[in-house]
C-alpha cells in the first residue's frame, strides 16, 4: 500500500491515548505470579491481547481463576488513572481542526470504557467513533477491527493511519494495509520498528502535517 490522502486517524487506547500500560503491567504481574508462576514474564507476553484471548491461552479450564481475575481487574480499573500520552490532546485537536476523522479502536470492553468516561468526561468529544471489543468479529492481530473503523468513515485503507503500541495491534494495522505509527510507550522502539512504518515516543511537537510528511518520506513518496 501507499498512503494517498490522510482522512482518518485510528487509535488504540492503552499505551496510545492513555499512558496506562505501566499500571496494567503491575496488575497482570501480580495475577500471573499468583496463577501462572510457571511462565515468568507472562504479563509482558499478553500485552495487546483481549481478556478472552488471555483466558483461552493461559487460564483455559479454570473458571474460578478467570472469575477471580475478572473481579480483580474490574476493581483495578475502577481506581486506575487515565493520563493522556504526552502531547496527545494537542495532536488530536489539530486532526479535528483539519477535518481528519478520529476513532478509538480498542480491545477494551464496555465496563472498562465506563470507567474511562467517568474519569475523563471529555473523552467522547475527542473522537468521531469509539469501537470496543464488542464491535469486532475477530480480535487483533486480525485486521477486522481497523477495517471496520475505516468503513465507519467510508475511508480506504490507504487513507487511514493506525497508532498502536502492542505487537498484536501493530500487526493488525499492517494486516489492514494501513500506514502504521508505533508508539514506544509499552515496548522498545527497536522491538516495534519492524512492525510499523514510523516510531514515535509520544505526540509532543507533532501535528497532522508532520506525521503525514514522515510517512510519505518512509514510503518514498516525498524526499526528505
Amino acid at each position: 500500500m501507499k498512503p494517498s490522502v490522510f482522512r482518518a486517524a485510528l487509535f488504540d487506547l492503552d499505551g496510545v491515548v492513555f499512558d496506562t500500560e505501566p499500571q496494567y503491567t503491575i496488575f497482570w504481574g501480580s495475577q500471573c505470579r499468583l496463577y501462572r508462576p510457571d511462565i515468568p514474564g507472562l504479563e509482558h507476553i499478553i500485552k495487546g491481547q483481549t481478556l478472552d484471548q488471555i483466558y483461552d491461552g493461559y487460564f483455559a479450564g479454570k473458571p474460578d481463576v478467570q472469575e477471580a481475575i475478572t473481579q480483580g481487574l474490574n476493581a483495578f480499573e475502577q481506581q486506575m488513572k487515565f493520563e493522556y500520552v504526552s502531547g496527545f490532546l494537542d495532536f488530536v485537536a489539530d486532526l479535528r481542526r483539519n477535518d481528519i476523522r478520529t476513532a478509538v479502536v480498542t480491545s477494551s470492553n464496555q465496563p472498562k470504557m465506563s470507567s474511562v468516561y467517568r474519569q475523563r468526561p471529555e473523552f467522547i468529544q475527542l473522537f468521531d467513533a469509539i469501537l470496543t471489543s464488542e464491535d469486532f468479529a475477530h480480535s487483533k492481530p486480525h485486521p477486522d477491527c481497523y477495517l471496520r473503523a475505516a468503513a465507519r468513515f467510508g475511508a480506504d485503507s490507504d487513507s487511514c493511519v493506525v497508532f498502536e503500541d502492542s505487537f498484536n495491534g501493530l500487526r493488525s494495522g499492517l494486516a489492514a494495509q494501513m500506514a502504521v505509527v508505533g508508539l514506544s510507550t509499552t515496548n522498545s522502539a527497536e522491538s516495534i520498528a519492524p512492525l510499523c512504518h514510523l516510531v514515535i515516543p509520544n505526540y509532543q511537537g507533532l501535528d497532522h502535517e508532520s506525521i503525514w510528511k514522515k510517512l510519505q518520506q518512509k514510503f518514498g513518496l516525498l524526499h526528505a
